[in-house]
């Protein structure tokens, strides 16, 4: 299946959009001002031990401190059960790590002492002696092959290891070798430079997401990658010439008047992929509710009626959805664990059909996911790896009416609200007059509905109400005005 893709720069921010057969399949986009730090490599400070979560806390020099397991701790592995963080880390200690995933929410950032640099081809360990193929390689001959050819050009003296990416299978063993010395170079540049500085201090910054669609997203199927600023087009142009080369044909420049994301359909794609309801062509939708926890979709049929009979409607709408599911995980950028509710489905080869055609479209995925199958309650369960925010988290902040929640309380909810408060207001203060300031909505329902209400709780505490309009006031909003 080929594939183009399109690279709008603008000086405050970058989006990439992966387009396969006139479909928008991934969705990339990096804020200067809120870069990511996965892949970064500082030189930190160990600020907290936590014996009990056997976990600590790193200065990296951000506002709040990383997260570092044991898990992560590359020193404690080694010849059997892992060596007690409290026996290998202590407060003020330098510690060289690297992000594993960005700070995400109230979490932050994840980190691991294991540093691991990536390449156009291959994955460099300095610090394990492994040498790993990529899982996507599913040939154990050429796994094989692979490996010996990296060991074949190692450096004599070379201590880490390597994982082979997909992108080698193709590669002479001069590209090859050139990506060796280009991490090696990388390695050793991070090493001098955490003896000359002292902690918190970053060491290595990742590539920004330009570079990194060459050397990350951009395959043997990929046909164009178009960019939209001569600036940023001849910066690739040079970065391809000195670390890819077999790209630097696939390059274009749009000088097109119209905008290239709109020209593609890449910008309705955008605003589809931030709603919370995504129609299928068949006339069924997915609804698809992001937590900080995890993510559910629930597939409903909608108004599709076009099977011969019910549980054929149902089969074909839950296949129509796990392939749009798989799709939109890729254009969201949902990560953890995530809970499909397809249609009940009775006919046990329907449900390990769709359950089939979900792991065939994740398979997909350059995010490592799991398909682990229905649950006793029904439900599909599956995870993706997230190490960066989602589109959505990039994009949205919570509604300031709802705060986060999606719904508000009614006008009715907000009038009897205001009516409790002027009765307690009444019993500790003697005003001439209650103003009540609120929504349109509220004030109208004081004037139509609840205006015998009003009335008698005006008679009860022997003051006269007054209402006011304030247009910028939402639902919820409300002041009481003692005159």
């Amino acid at each position: 299946m080929t594939e183009e893709i399109l690279v709008n720069v603008t000086p405050f921010e970058v989006r990439v959009a992966l387009v396969q057969q006139g479909a928008v399949q991934e969705f990339h986009l990096e804020r200067e001002v809120t870069r990511g730090l996965a892949g970064n490599v500082y030189l930190g400070k160990v600020s907290r031990v936590l014996p009990g979560m056997q976990s600590a806390f790193i200065d990296i020099g951000l506002d709040r401190a990383a997260f570092l397991h044991v898990a992560d701790l590359w020193q404690s592995r080694g010849g059997g059960q892992p060596v007690p963080i409290e026996k290998t880390l202590y407060e003020g200690q330098a510690l060289l790590v690297q992000v594993i995933k960005d700070p995400i929410g109230t979490k932050g950032a994840r980190l691991s002492s294991q540093v691991s640099i990536a390449g156009r081809m291959l994955v460099y360990l300095p610090q394990d002696p492994h040498i790993g193929v990529s899982q996507r390689i599913a040939s154990e001959s050429e796994r094989t092959m692979l490996r010996e050819r990296i060991r074949q050009l190692m450096p004599p003296d070379e201590k880490g290891g390597f994982i082979v990416r997909t992108m080698a299978e193709e590669a002479d063993d001069t590209a090859l070798a050139a990506d060796i010395d280009y991490l090696g170079t990388r390695w050793r540049q991070i090493l001098e430079a955490s003896k000359s500085k002292s902690a918190p201090s970053l060491l290595y910054q990742e590539l920004g997401l330009r570079e990194r669609v060459l050397r990350d997203i951009a395959s043997d199927q990929t046909t164009s990658i178009t960019v939209d600023s001569p600036a940023a087009f001849d910066q690739l142009q040079a970065f391809a010439t000195t670390y890819m080369p077999s790209l630097l044909s696939k390059l274009r420049r749009y000088g097109g008047e119209r905008p290239l994301f709109d020209l593609h359909g890449a910008e309705e794609e955008l605003e589809r992929a931030l709603a919370r309801r995504v129609d299928l062509k068949s006339g069924g939708y997915l609804i698809i509710d992001q937590t900080e926890a995890m993510n559910t979709i629930d597939v409903n049929t909608g108004g599709y009626v076009g099977g011969r009979n019910f549980d054929d409607t149902i089969f074909r709408t839950n296949l129509e959805a796990a392939h749009s599911i798989a799709r939109q995980l890729r254009v969201r950028n949902l990560g953890g664990m995530i809970l499909v509710d397809f249609i009940d489905m009775t006919n046990t080869e329907h449900r390990e059909a769709v359950l089939a055609e979900l792991r065939r479209e994740i398979a997909r995925d350059r995010t490592k996911s799991t398909v682990n199958g229905f649950t006793s309650l029904g439900l599909v369960e599956m995870t993706r790896k997230r190490t960066r925010e989602s589109l959505a988290h990039i994009v949205c902040e919570p509604c300031a009416t709802c705060r986060g929640q999606g719904s508000v309380r009614t006008a009715r909810t907000i009038a009897y609200e205001v009516m409790r408060e002027i009765q307690r207001e009444a019993r500790q203060f003697n005003p001439r007059e209650f103003r009540i300031l609120a929504s349109q909505a509220v004030i109208d329902l004081f004037l139509e509905e609840e205006s015998q209400h009003l009335a008698a709780l005006g008679d009860q505490i022997g003051k006269p109400i007054s209402l006011r309009v304030e247009t910028l006031y939402a639902q919820a909003q409300y002041d009481i005005v003692l005159m």
